[in-house]
């Protein structure tokens, strides 16, 4: 069975990149977009925005991510709009990682439901969940083992310190942060290598933390950009060994690159920009492409 890193990999080497695309599309500004939007269905031009995003970004990324919230918020149209971008993703982006970012935290009969809806019915490659309760919140999706569920373990925002950096300390242990308890409980449950941890970009120190702790899982990076993460420190801690297994997001910055009529030229530029980025720390860390 094809594992989910050998398919996270597959996707890299084609684009030479570690990027991820966040369709993060609120309707407001979208419509201000779209040529022609003015009294058009809302699903539809969703579906139109995302697909000429998708077009002027497929060659330059390994993964493609959806914030369910702002889908949900849509109601129907949205998810509507939802499916149809990942049927389109699937055609013109095959080798593109689809990865549903909801951060679901349940257990039992409701958290198997929330991974049938995911990955059987949705059929997103990979998603964020939330660890909170324990090995029971996890269990579930486990079961599917081609996909991924990314742990949130260390938040791009700065609220995550609230909690996530306090120190807990279990008899027979030594005292530690929680999200690196979190980053060691998951590395000891991915069994079947389809874990892997979010962790985000403003908290380069965290991040290497959690690289050390968990040397071979897939980092989901959020917090780019917009939320002014350190890039090239995400790079040099978060990317594994031989410089791969971190998909690098960003969201608004490339998709509202422009607010015109340009906006898939736009968002190719600052996907392009992103890449090189990256790419040229790779290159200066002796892990580039070639």
């Amino acid at each position: 069975m094809t594992t989910f890193v050998d398919r996270l990999n597959t996707a890299c080497d084609a684009t030479q990149s570690l990027v991820c695309v966040g369709l993060d599309v609120d309707d407001g500004r979208v419509r201000d977009a779209v040529v022609g939007a003015t009294g058009a269905r809302r699903d539809r031009v969703t579906v139109r925005f995302n697909r000429d995003i998708v077009d002027a970004t497929a060659d330059l990324t390994c993964a493609y991510k959806f914030s369910m919230a702002f889908y949900e918020a849509q109601k129907l149209a949205g998810l509507i709009a939802l499916d149809k971008t990942i049927k389109y993703i699937r055609k013109a982006a095959p080798h593109a990682i689809i990865i549903g970012d909801n951060k679901l935290g349940d257990i039992g009969s409701t958290a198997s439901a929330y991974a049938k809806a995911m990955f059987g019915v949705l059929k997103f490659d990979a998603v964020t969940i939330n660890a909170w309760g324990g090995h029971d919140t996890v269990e579930p999706w486990l079961a599917y083992k081609d996909r991924c569920s990314f742990i949130w373990c260390r938040g791009s925002n700065p609220g995550s310190a609230e909690f996530q950096d306090l120190k807990v300390f279990n008899p027979g242990s030594k005292e530690e942060f929680l999200y690196l308890r979190m980053a060691r409980r998951s590395r000891d449950w991915n069994k079947d290598r389809n874990l892997g941890l979010v962790a985000g970009a403003t908290a380069p120190e965290q991040l290497a933390a959690i690289r050390e702790v968990c040397p071979d899982m897939p980092l989901l990076i959020p917090g780019v950009g917009a939320q002014g993460g350190d890039l090239e420190a995400s790079v040099r801690y978060g990317v594994d060994a031989v410089g791969r297994n971190a998909i690098i997001s960003s969201s608004r910055d490339i998709i509202y690159a422009s607010s015109g009529a340009d906006y898939a030229e736009a968002a190719r530029l600052a996907t392009m920009q992103l890449r090189d980025a990256i790419n040229a720390t790779l290159d200066d860390m002796g892990l580039g492409w070639q």
